[in-house]
């Protein structure tokens, strides 16, 4: 598993679900992984121990991606510790279903802070870390971007958003080895999805009844997607909205 030998990554909120599957697979195809995390520092550190305990090479960092200078002095310990940046994972992000009666200018500016403003501060700073070999961006969006759920109006619009700038930034990359691509992914099973009650819902139930691959998504299932758009087997791929759904949202 040499896959990202030698390559540095920073994956934002990876303490928990999609985020630290990521973190500990690139780990296992050689990566030497930062692992951010917004506030669960015990849960970053059970991370990080899981894969140093498994030989790899990896360290915690805090940083609030909605604010610009934790994220950079998220840049800052990364380059610090690792010298350079190849690979950045905006996995970083917060939903908040709501009925469009009950929706807040708070629950609307904390979305699009997180989702959207973080993934383009993260980005900015990434451009100023990668090497001269170039880099690669990968942004976790989501298949609630093209395909909304009543109540989700607010964070499929983030969603939205996140893949218009993938499009828009692949292009104003031009000349610049630096590839960015979005993976949507349907429903995971993770403790976000769990605690919004999706996971054992009826809801649940109809979806799995409907996917052509006839289950929940796993982290795990992202996770071996980005390891994949990360290394040099998706060499020529910029651009690209991935769904990884079991196949419902492609039906």
């Amino acid at each position: 598993m040499s896959k990202l030998k030698n390559k540095v990554a920073i994956v934002t909120g990876a303490s928990k679900g999609i985020g630290a599957a990521i973190a500990k697979h690139f780990a296992n195809a050689g990566a030497k992984v930062v692992v951010n995390y917004a506030s669960s520092k015990e849960d970053a550190d059970k991370v990080v121990k899981s894969i140093t305990e498994n030989g790899g090479t990896a360290i915690a960092v805090q940083a609030d991606v909605s604010n610009e200078a934790d994220v950079t002095r998220l840049f800052e310990e990364t380059k610090k510790a690792f010298g350079t940046l190849d690979i950045l994972v905006n996995n970083a992000g917060i939903y908040q279903y709501q009925a469009i009666e009950e929706f807040t200018i708070a629950s609307f500016h904390n979305q699009f802070n997180t989702n959207v403003l973080g993934s383009l501060l993260a980005i900015q700073a990434s451009l100023k870390s990668f090497g001269e070999n170039g880099g690669n961006i990968i942004n976790i969006s989501s298949e609630a971007s093209k395909s909304p759920l009543p109540t989700g109006s607010i964070y499929s619009a983030t969603k939205a958003a996140l893949d218009a700038i993938t499009i828009a930034l692949s292009k104003e990359f031009s000349g610049k080895n630096i590839r960015i691509n979005s993976i949507l992914p349907g429903v995971v099973e993770t403790e976000g999805s769990r605690s919004a009650g999706f996971i054992g819902s009826d809801f649940e139930t109809k979806l799995i009844a409907t996917t052509p691959l006839g289950r929940t998504g796993q982290p795990d299932d992202i996770a071996k997607v980005a390891v994949f758009l990360a290394s040099d087997d998706a060499a020529w791929i910029t651009g690209e909205k991935i769904s990884v759904s079991g196949g419902i949202y492609g039906v």
